[in-house]
Parts: structure tokens; C-alpha cells; sequence
């Protein structure tokens, strides 16, 4: 660690702690040249990665986005809004997972539809008529006939699972 007084390359750690919520180290250094002391925080980077859409165009993973399909969908459903900060926690954990620089916005989209499922159809009906661009009526029966079945042959894969 380089002295912000000095400039010498070589401190000494006097003392570390974690930080009161955990997620950072906090450390007092001291410059073997100056012998100042000073104070660093040690804290993990999660990279999200790049979405690649379907014209191949690349942007970064935006969680606003992810929230604001969940709101858009849900508008004047009776969901909770601890459920979709725990639904969209669940995506941004699913993309981490993955540990791909790299994701198909179809695969977020998936992963949109697959929670908007288990937290409320309608919403899900909404999103999927958007997402999936329904050009004829019956495409978007089709869509609710699913959801009518005992069988519905959607997917779901809960994290860890």
C-alpha cells in the first residue's frame, strides 16, 4: 500500500477489524519511512456483467432496469414491495452466479418472467405479452391456457436448487 504522505511503497498493518455491517476491513497502517499513520478499507467488487442484446449491442447489467420491468408489470397489483426487492435480489444473485462477463438479455428476461410466475400471474401475463411480443391474440391465450393447467410447464429454478 502506497503512504498517502510520502509515497513509499512499503506500510506495516498496526491493527484490523471488520466493520460494523461486515462487509469491509478496516486497517491502521503506519509508513516504515514517514511513520505517519493512516486508515484503509478492504471491500469485495462484484462485477456484474455485460448484457448482450439482441441486436448485439452491450451495456451494463442495470439493476433499475430489472426493477423497473418488476414495477412496470406489477402496477396496481396487490405484491408487496419487500417481495420484489427479494425477487430482484435473487436475479442479481443468479447473474453473479453465472460469473459470465457476458448475458443474453433474453436470459435476464427469463429470469424477470420466472419471478414475476411465482409472485403474481397477471403481472407475469403482462411482462410475457412485452417481452415475448405477441403479434395475434391467440398467442397471448395460449400464454394464459398455460397457466391455467396443473402442469404448467414452466421452469422454475430457485437459487442454490
Amino acid at each position: 500500500m502506497k503512504c498517502p504522505f510520502c509515497g513509499h511503497t512499503d506500510t506495516q498493518v498496526i491493527d484490523s477489524r471488520v466493520s460494523e455491517p461486515g462487509a469491509s476491513i478496516r486497517r491502521r497502517r503506519r509508513c516504515v519511512s514517514c511513520t505517519k499513520r493512516f486508515t484503509t478499507y478492504e471491500t469485495v467488487e462484484l462485477r456484474l456483467p455485460q448484457v448482450v442484446k439482441t441486436n448485439g449491442t452491450r451495456s451494463d447489467f442495470d439493476v433499475m432496469r430489472v426493477r423497473n420491468g418488476f414495477q412496470r408489470a406489477l402496477h396496481k397489483r396487490p405484491v408487496p414491495t419487500e417481495f420484489v426487492d427479494q425477487a430482484v435480489d435473487r436475479i442479481v444473485a443468479r447473474v453473479l452466479a453465472l460469473g459470465e462477463r457476458e448475458i443474453p438479455s433474453r436470459e435476464v428476461g427469463e429470469m424477470v418472467m420466472q419471478e414475476l410466475y411465482l409472485l403474481d400471474k397477471v403481472a407475469y401475463i403482462r411482462y410475457a405479452s412485452i417481452y415475448r411480443q405477441f403479434e395475434e391474440p391467440d398467442e397471448l391465450l395460449r400464454e394464459i391456457k398455460k397457466l391455467e393447467k396443473p402442469h404448467d410447464t414452466l421452469t422454475i429454478r430457485l437459487p442454490g436448487v
